[in-house]
């Protein structure tokens, strides 16, 4: 969980929500973490003035109609938008916790067990945003919230209707991220399918279970032609033998021959079965060792305040920059080390209580207990 100050150039508030710090940026936009008048944590995101025109407010206004349509537990909720505002903004769900990426990272890997129970978790989600017509397009570790109540995917800035032929795109553009994308979507082939989404899956449950991409190149350009070409299987290296054949299956080349999410689901299921566990007993187990303490936001918020652009500050302490990273980065670690002591503590106890009960605890051999930084 990473919280940086705002900047002078940063707007105080937006829509009624106050913005108390910089929690994400990409190529257009900036995310915020705000607080609403009654109090609601908000990720306020907002585009850029600079790339303010009338494509980039078409595109915002698809994505916030896009996330009116999608509903599920496991998708971080709309809570309010305007896209035609001078900055256009919309406010989502704040989901405390870190992304995959940023989990695996920091603590490594996930155990054989817990990465099934995150695949049987992603999964089902998905299978409720294709039924809503929708694909994702965009999956990748990056946004997969590792929240308090369990995982929540986030951004769909690129989703899409399923057999929809229209595109916001220029021609000949592909648009993704190249580590998960599967190989129709980088050839540019339309319409795309659901099993873009289940390759996507297959490449974060990779990364949850090796810290690696399907693929890995020096260049964007190398990537593409590895991702595309029939003859270059994707990197299983390090994947725990139980998880082989899933992932083999979900990153395989042709669209026809990936399992389809309903498929991905059963299979996690008996993964987590063979280790004596009931689906919902790994998925608490999941949630027990990635989601942070539940007062860790409160401390995030005690620092936003403080350093607003309006604080006062110690001499020299900037807001931004290579001293502004470093001290996002000492507010990152305290929340991740009594992250990781709470997390074992209820996971000793959560094994304790099953082994009183009669049920077989985690596999011998298993990180689960013994992981660390």
């Amino acid at each position: 969980m990473h919280i940086a100050p705002l900047g002078p150039e940063d707007p105080a508030e937006l829509g009624g929500y106050e913005l108390l710090g910089r929690i994400g940026q990409g190529g257009m936009g900036q995310v915020y973490l705000g607080e609403s008048p009654g109090g609601e944590p908000a990720a306020v995101k907002v585009i850029k003035p600079s790339v303010v025109d009338s494509e980039t407010r078409t595109r915002f206004a698809q994505e916030v109609e896009i996330l009116k349509t999608i509903w599920g537990a496991r998708i971080a909720a709309l809570l309010d938008a305007d896209p035609e505002a001078e900055r256009p903004w919309l406010a989502t769900e704040y989901v405390e916790g870190l992304n995959l990426s940023r989990h695996v990272a920091a603590h490594g890997p996930l155990p054989a067990l817990l990465t099934a129970a995150l695949g049987a978790t992603l999964a089902e989600a998905l299978a409720g945003v294709h039924r809503q017509g929708l694909l994702h397009r965009d999956l990748k570790p990056a946004n997969v919230l590792l929240g308090p109540n369990g995982p929540k995917v986030i951004d769909f800035g690129l989703a899409v209707f399923a057999e929809s032929h229209v595109s916001l795109t220029a021609p000949h553009t592909v648009v993704g991220t190249p580590s998960c994308m599967p190989p129709e979507q980088a050839n540019g082939e339309k319409p795309l399918t659901p099993a873009v989404d289940v390759y996507a899956l297959g490449a974060v449950l990779l990364f949850a279970a090796t810290g690696h991409a399907p693929y890995r190149a020096d260049n964007i350009h190398l990537l593409f032609h590895q991702v595309v070409d029939p003859a270059c299987a994707p990197d299983l290296s390090g994947t725990p033998d139980e998880l082989v054949p899933l992932l083999g299956a979900m990153l395989a080349h042709r669209p026809q021959d990936r399992p389809d999410l309903p498929q991905v689901v059963r299979r996690c299921r008996a993964l987590i079965e063979a280790h004596g566990l009931k689906v919902a007993q790994a998925r608490r187990r999941l949630t027990t060792y990635t989601a942070a303490p539940t007062h860790v936001l409160d401390d995030l918020l005690a620092v936003g305040r403080a350093s607003g652009p309006e604080a006062t500050r110690p001499t020299g302490a900037p807001l931004h920059g290579a001293a502004g990273e470093k001290r996002g980065a000492s507010l990152q670690q305290a929340p991740h080390d009594e992250l990781r002591k709470t997390g074992r503590a209820h996971l000793d106890a959560l094994e304790h209580s099953e082994e009183r009960a009669g049920q077989r605890p985690f596999a011998a051999g298993s990180k689960i207990a013994t992981h660390s930084t």
